[in-house]
């Protein structure tokens, strides 16, 4: 494996606004149904969508949230994000790369969806603690990732999950919501 970087990440974006065909993908959109279950039906105050890419996922969040942050790390993802969010009054896009600290200082479900296997072993250790933080007592940690490993990874995808959960310090309940042989989707509350 050699881990894509956040220029990778940008040429990809610059050159295809749906380079994974988030938007069109049947097993997307499945996976997209799943991570709404996980969050449930709202309205939730406070959300964040870390790596939001572009915005697919977030275009879906957005109606169950009073506000919606999305962040995502390059400029052409975060343009990408906008342009999804576009007339919907309480959401934005945010231009963050993580780990970093996030827009606002509580939030009742944070959203992780498909990031975790770009990042380094510290820099998800920093990204698991920085969620704990600002994940308020009784809200939803929303994990959704690959099983599989692909050739732009930094680290497996098996264990990431466990090995997020690990890494908050915290114990959790972990509510398995949807699990192929390709991705997991799992609602997560503190124990």
């Amino acid at each position: 494996m050699r881990a894509i970087t956040l220029d990778g990440f940008e040429r990809t974006f610059t050159i295809d606004p749906d380079p994974w065909q988030t938007f069109r993908n049947r097993d997307e959109a499945v996976k997209r149904q799943a991570i709404l279950h996980a969050i449930g039906a709202g309205p939730w105050g406070r959300v964040v969508e870390l790596a939001a890419g572009n915005g697919s996922n977030s275009v879906a969040i957005a109606p169950r949230a009073l506000r919606l942050d999305a962040t995502e790390a390059t400029a052409a993802g975060t343009k990408l994000v906008a342009r999804a969010l576009a007339g919907t009054g309480r959401a934005r896009a945010i231009r963050l790369a993580v780990p970093a600290r996030l827009p606002r200082t509580t939030y009742d479900v944070v959203v992780v969806a498909e990031l975790l296997y770009y990042l380094g072993p510290r820099a998800m250790q920093r990204t698991a603690r920085d969620v704990a933080r600002v994940l308020r007592p009784g809200g939803t940690l929303v994990l959704a990732h690959h099983r599989i490993d692909f050739h732009d990874f930094a680290q497996h995808a098996a264990p990431l999950h466990r090995q997020f959960l690990r890494a908050t310090g915290c114990d959790w309940r972990v509510r398995p919501v949807h699990r192929n042989r390709r991705w997991a989707v799992l609602a997560c509350s503190r124990a």
